[in-house]
């Protein structure tokens, strides 16, 4: 009796959640253990107290207790064996748990970076439309080897219109000296005819 008073001052002094948990480990299923367990002990008590009944009696009573014993083990096993499993079941919902979170996120993080490949990709493309069109634009445009070629070809010429201006010039210059001489020349040759012209008149009228 003193055994079950400190037990129960035990149990009185244990946390709500503690002995509801018990409760549930004692109850199992919800199947009657809790009061199966009510009966063992009261099984043990009259058994223990009693003593105007027979060896077989006395025996019988103690299979009985034995085997209610027995089944309040085996539902408090079973108990624990859901609570393990649930347990278990609870830590794999927890690792699926991070898993999705970890999924979720590395998600989020592709989709961040590939928005950024579809920024860069479209810079790239755009690049490459503006480098095709400044290309083709180019390409109808001479090359720099034809153009300096063309740009000497066109410095030899005005060279030679140069040297033919001046050539012109040369002639030019040499024709005016040559006419300036020939004008000379004809007016000496009329002041001539016009001092000759009396003394020819004058033979005329004489003959």
């Amino acid at each position: 009796m003193q055994r079950m008073k400190s037990g129960k001052m035990a149990s009185v002094q244990l946390s709500d959640d503690e002995i509801s948990r018990r409760k549930l480990l004692m109850d199992g299923d919800g199947m009657g253990d809790d009061r199966r367990l009510n009966m063992l002990i009261k099984m043990f008590v009259k058994w223990c107290l009693t003593k105007e009944e027979t060896e077989d009696e006395r025996i019988l009573a103690y299979e009985r207790l034995k085997m209610t014993l027995a089944q309040c083990e085996f539902s408090m096993t079973k108990s624990q064996t859901v609570m393990a499993m649930n347990y278990s079941e609870v830590q794999n919902y927890e690792e699926l748990y991070h898993k999705i979170e970890k999924g979720i996120a590395e998600a989020q993080q592709k989709i961040i970076d590939s928005k950024s490949e579809l920024q860069q990709a479209k810079r790239i493309r755009k690049n490459k439309q503006e480098y095709d069109a400044l290309a083709k634009v180019i390409e109808v445009q001479p090359d720099r080897k034809g153009t300096m070629g063309k740009l000497e070809q066109l410095n030899q010429d005005i060279r030679a219109l140069q040297k033919m201006k001046d050539d012109v010039d040369t002639k030019l210059e040499k024709r005016r000296k040559q006419f300036q001489v020939l004008l000379s020349a004809v007016y000496e040759m009329q002041q001539l005819i016009k001092e000759d012209e009396p003394g020819d008149s004058q033979a005329m009228d004489t003959s």
